[in-house]
């Protein structure tokens, strides 16, 4: 184990294990790159949640487990036929025009199985790289698992599916269980789901720049697939992520290196909740953190930042906007 893994298994408190970053967290980390507490929590693997209740701030964020069941129904209603409806979906929104359309007997679904999650991301780097050699034909991954490198840690991600075209190129499927309504869902949501597969586009050339020979091609847009107005019936749409990917590549390039501030933390600094209140606090505040009001849609301990924010006097529960019109000012 290096220092710095060493340093964080001890950040997160004995015999815990690191909670992992999806592209969900990832997509709410690069929107707020200034918080070295939210890069130093969630690159060390710290359950925030956990963290939020013993800091007496419990977060009200995540999914329902309603949402979360009708989700994965519903996924698995649109896989049920071992991907060739997905992959219909897929070419009728970004295949080209003489691609084969997909039919089950056709459609390669190779398993992505292995022990744990680098086991998983080189199983789906061998499948991908076995697909672009395989050309002609469509193939469908089942939840792969991919490693993006975020502020010096790998970040193992799990799109819903990724789709190989005859062509060799790949596209990210997101599945969500929002509705799309006369052919249009939720915009917030839509623009959610955009951040969210960003994450797996970055995260799918990094694999597609290791393969040999010519990069494979990864599509700047993703099909969304939601239930088709009130049914359970999937509906799809193509969205172009380049502005997504353009913002996330930035401000994850700009997110300060977890070693960097690992290394100014007191001695004996740990986030591990069963510590005393007292002392969990005052770890906690000893790495900065920069508070939005938008951190309420995206981080476990967003209401703790705020209240801290508030007792200050800091300008940032303001907002961005009215941040700006207050200039240099950082307390009111």
């Amino acid at each position: 184990m290096t220092g710095l893994r060493h340093q964080l298994a001890e950040l997160r408190g004995p015999d815990r294990p690191p909670r992992p970053l999806d592209a969900r967290a990832l997509a709410a980390l690069a929107a707020n790159p200034g918080c070295s507490r939210r890069a130093l929590l969630d690159g060390a693997g710290v359950d925030k949640a956990l963290l939020a209740d013993a800091l007496g701030a419990p977060s009200a964020f995540g999914q329902s487990q309603f949402a979360l069941a009708r989700g994965n129904v519903f996924e698995a209603r649109v896989k049920a036929d071992g991907g060739a409806r997905l992959l219909r979906l897929v070419h009728e929104r970004v295949g080209a025009a003489d691609a084969p359309e997909p039919v089950a007997e056709r459609v390669a679904a190779p398993d992505l199985a292995a022990a744990g999650p680098q086991g998983r991301t080189a199983r789906t780097a061998l499948a991908l790289r076995e697909a672009v050699e395989s050309p002609g034909t469509w193939t469908f991954l089942d939840h792969p698992m991919l490693a993006l490198d975020v502020a010096g840690s790998p970040a193992y991600l799990e799109p819903d599916a990724v789709v190989v075209h005859p062509d060799g190129s790949w596209t990210v499927v997101e599945i969500k269980s929002f509705p799309m309504i006369d052919g249009a869902a939720d915009a917030a949501k839509v623009g959610a789901a955009a951040r969210q597969a960003a994450v797996y586009v970055l995260a799918l050339r990094q694999v597609a720049d290791r393969l040999p020979g010519t990069p494979a091609r990864v599509h700047d847009r993703i099909v969304l697939v939601c239930p088709k107005d009130f049914s359970n019936l999937p509906a799809a749409s193509a969205v172009d992520v380049r502005k997504q990917l353009a913002v996330t590549r930035r401000q994850l390039d700009r997110l300060t290196r977890i070693e960097d501030i690992a290394a100014q933390l007191p001695p004996g600094t740990a986030f591990d909740p069963d510590l005393p209140p007292a002392e969990l606090t005052a770890a906690v505040e000893s790495v900065p953190a920069t508070y939005a009001p938008e951190c309420l849609a995206a981080c476990e301990l967003a209401f703790h930042c705020r209240d801290r924010s508030r007792a200050a006097g800091a300008v940032t529960p303001l907002g961005r906007p009215l941040r700006a019109e207050l200039g240099g000012l950082t307390t009111v």
